[in-house]
């Protein structure tokens, strides 16, 4: 009898076909899992996850009609974890930049963006800059500072200089090679992964395990260094209220969904509020007694609400596949 190839797995951490992409020098890991002719959905993790974190997510999602792709965000998972640069700031237009490539050369073609925590940052950075690749965007929530103050629209050139140098300074003196290390072998991971969650993550070794690996890599404190540095320098334009103003002056703006846990003790239920009373036009919706990771947490409740949320704007001969729901 001929050989076949193993069909890839539907759940779990290692979902999907594995796959490696090289952007900008850097080595990307991808996954996909479904049929090419479906409409396309990517998912985007948070920080200190990968592509495995949608682990409870994939098979429904093909179930429910689409061809599914996640990909690990530059610094993360599998995928390269550049250091301090001066080619390029490690920050959510960096990853924005970066899935807009995958959309183009690996994707081909545009699609519905889902992500959880930062990657819903990264969602709706993408949705801003390259919204001719994004047919809907969803972010599960969506985490910024300036989201509670706001960046000035005007700052001294001479407190921008001494700002990159405090941060820069501060970011290489922290001694990360040991502390990052010392977090993901001692309990402190695993407290701090409670915090992200409602229920009981202590039995969950698979969770655990899907956030520890990459964390121990030989590279990870100098990536870490990198986007803390990015994140904390980056100029009005990368910030979220800048980038939903944006989003609300176009004329064919990607709708935008806004999903948050109401026990979601890292970004509180009160900014999405905040951000749904600002720009009537984003949707909100609330799944109780769940904390910062609605999709791993509860799936059922969040396939649920994503998937209504699409058939509403992108049903009928658009989007073939969507309402066949798992």
């Amino acid at each position: 009898m001929p050989a076949t190839d193993p069909q890839p797995a539907s759940t779990g951490a290692d979902w999907g076909k594995a796959s490696e992409w090289h952007w900008m020098n850097l080595s990307c890991h991808w996954r996909v899992l479904g049929a090419a002719n479906d409409p396309a959905i990517v998912l985007i993790h948070g920080f200190g996850a990968s592509s495995s974190h949608w682990r409870h997510n994939a098979g429904a999602l093909v179930k429910a009609g689409f061809q599914v792709f996640s990909l690990d965000l530059i610094g993360f998972g599998r995928s390269g974890q550049p250091g301090l640069s001066r080619r390029f700031s490690l920050d959510n237009r960096l990853w924005a930049e970066q899935l807009a490539a995958f959309l183009e050369e690996i994707v081909q073609r545009p699609a519905v963006i889902v992500g959880n925590s930062l990657g819903g940052l990264t969602a709706v950075t993408t949705a801003a800059l390259r919204p001719e690749l994004v047919r809907a965007a969803v972010a599960a929530p969506l985490p910024d500072p300036t989201l509670l103050t706001p960046l000035p629209q005007r700052q001294p050139t001479w407190l921008i200089r001494l700002k990159r140098i405090a941060v820069t300074l501060i970011c290489r003196l922290l001694p990360l090679e040991l502390i990052v290390p010392l977090i993901v072998r001692t309990r402190l991971l695993q407290a701090g992964l409670q915090g992200a969650y409602q229920r009981s993550i202590q039995s969950d070794l698979e969770l655990q395990k899907l956030i520890a690996e990459p964390a121990l890599r030989s590279t990870a404190p100098r990536s870490l260094r990198a986007m803390s540095a990015g994140m904390a320098l980056r100029p009005r334009s990368a910030t979220a209220p800048f980038l939903l103003q944006r989003l609300q002056n176009m004329n064919n703006r990607p709708p935008l969904l806004l999903i948050w846990g109401r026990q979601d003790r890292f970004v509180p239920l009160m900014i999405g509020e905040s951000v749904r009373h600002q720009h009537p036009w984003v949707d909100l919706q609330v799944i109780d007694n769940v904390g910062h990771c609605p999709h791993d947490e509860t799936p059922e409740l969040f396939h649920r609400e994503l998937l209504h949320w699409l058939d509403r704007n992108l049903g009928g001969a658009s989007a073939p596949g969507i309402g066949h729901q798992a």
